[in-house]
């Protein structure tokens, strides 16, 4: 993690301090049920918690004790025994390491999970607001990123709020997948600890109990809460190119917030950059980069072997403190987007009326002409007015083949910005219903 691409309330999650907080409460409350089926002394579950609660857990005393004993999950019990004391002994009954290994990532990717909603809900409410704020605010369309015919800013924007929410829904449903407990012990038999323990710490830790697992929670799991997240990612880098592209020069019609004193070159004072937007794109590579590593952790050996390991540690936090970062990023980016109409409508008198060469070609074919003479007739009089040889409409009137079956006011008729958002309204309140 980069301090430069993290949010605080996101890092805080894979803080050594959290971890091992949740890796207490997992085996606390492990206690507390093994006490109440008679397998502990209550007595011991309860100073467990007593004394645990209260405590500071020292990382730089638990990684002292790693370096000898060479396991994590051993040098934290035995830390916590110098907290507690001989009862002490009690914890971990029956459990495996990966029974609190597992169980602490679901509950940390659950957390996460909460915050990556959240910041969802901020830019989907941005895309929202400036969606409706220029709901008729007509720009050209591109495809292949040459002008096409109009649209509005508010339906370009609309398209992405449509897109965030699949998000949303996915991350929903890939949170719900990933916040499972497993506390069944080696090889997940549940041999040496009886089953409503888990059932019980999953009810305490807000998680849902692991059908089957092995030793491990089965990895699919986080494959597909990985890949959930690089589809986020995408997602971000697809608005984001948007931005960069409407910021060029050529184009402007619209840019980043560019506040006062803000300098964008070293060398020429006049350069305004996408700096936020080119920098969300490098971070939905990083996401996106965490994607193959999950799927690859999927296939472990028979009941458990650890070589997804050092991948999570790396890539759980990683993935998504820097998507964490990059929604509220992209959030403030649309908040404060500065968006130019009169330049998205100098852009759309550009190429002298071209937008409109559907309309031309299909009133020709509504008139009796094939539509291949159609095609022929409107090209031969677009690629003059494309080269800058007169305007498209003017050259169409000259053209004695359209004349004869269209009349200069019928064609005239044809170059009406209005008809390109007869339908916004509708598509408003499919994207919009409330």
């Amino acid at each position: 993690m980069i301090p430069r691409y993290a949010r605080p309330e996101m890092t805080a999650i894979w803080s050594p301090e959290t971890k091992y907080r949740i890796w207490f409460e997992i085996e606390a409350h492990a206690a507390t049920r093994m006490a109440e089926l008679g397998v502990i002394p209550k007595q011991a579950a309860q100073t467990v918690w007593e004394k645990g609660r209260e405590a500071q857990f020292d990382s730089d005393r638990i990684d002292e004790i790693e370096r000898e004993v060479k396991h994590d999950v051993i040098a934290f019990l035995t830390h916590l025994s110098e907290l507690v004391g001989p009862e002490a002994r009690y914890v971990h009954q029956g459990m495996t390491s990966s029974d609190v290994l597992d169980t602490c990532l679901s509950a940390q990717l659950a957390r996460a999970s909460d915050l990556l909603l959240a910041g969802l809900d901020r830019l989907l409410a941005a895309l929202k607001k400036r969606a409706l704020e220029h709901k008729q605010t007509i720009c050209v369309g591109r495809s292949h990123g040459i002008h096409a015919e109009p649209t509005t800013f508010g339906v370009k924007l609309a398209t992405f709020y449509a897109e965030f929410e699949r998000c949303k829904a996915r991350l929903e449903v890939a949170k719900e997948e990933i916040s499972v407990c497993a506390i069944s012990g080696a090889v997940g038999t549940f041999a040496n600890i009886d089953p409503s323990v888990e059932a019980y710490v999953a009810e305490q830790m807000g998680l849902k109990v692991e059908p089957v697992s092995t030793q491990v929670i089965p990895r699919d799991r986080h494959a597909a809460y990985f890949a959930t997240l690089g589809v986020i990612a995408s997602s971000i880098e697809r608005l984001a190119v948007e931005i960069r592209h409407l910021q060029r020069s050529e184009v402007l019609e619209a840019e980043e917030y560019f506040s006062k004193g803000q300098k964008g070159s070293s060398a020429m004072p006049h350069k305004r950059n996408p700096i936020l937007t080119e920098n969300l794109t490098g971070l939905a590579r990083l996401v996106r980069m965490c994607v193959v590593p999950a799927m690859e952790n999927v296939a472990l050996w028979h009941e458990r072997d650890i070589s997804h390991s050092s991948v999570e540690r790396g890539i759980a936090p990683d993935a998504t403190v820097h998507l964490d970062f990059a929604i509220h990023r992209l959030a403030g980016v649309i908040e404060n987007l500065v968006i130019y109409p009169e330049r998205m409508q100098e852009n759309l008198d550009r190429l002298g009326g071209l937008i409109f060469s559907q309309r031309v070609l299909l009133a020709l074919t509504q008139a009796g002409v094939s539509r291949e003479d159609s095609y022929r007739w409107v090209q031969r009089n677009a690629m003059p007015a494309w080269r800058g040889e007169g305007q498209f409409l003017d050259n169409l009137k000259a053209d004695q083949d359209v004349i004869a079956h269209l009349t200069p006011a019928q064609i005239e008729d044809l170059f009406d910005l209005m008809h390109h958002t007869k339908h916004v309204d509708t598509i408003f309140a499919r994207v919009f219903p409330s």
